[in-house]
């Protein structure tokens, strides 16, 4: 039982790990988000307008 429990927190401890370095590399490598940015939808010029 001793084995296991020594596993799981090995296991969660690489899962915390890796998700803080995939966070990391979100920050590094992603798009920065300010209040108040306008939200950018692109779209065709010649579709239809249905309002």
């Amino acid at each position: 039982m001793k084995r296991v429990g020594t596993w799981l927190f090995y296991l969660v401890g690489a899962v915390a790990v890796g998700y803080l370095a995939l966070y990391a590399y979100m920050m590094f490598t992603g798009h920065d988000i300010t209040p108040g940015d306008p939200i950018h939808i692109f779209r065709k010029p010649d579709a239809p307008n249905y309002s």
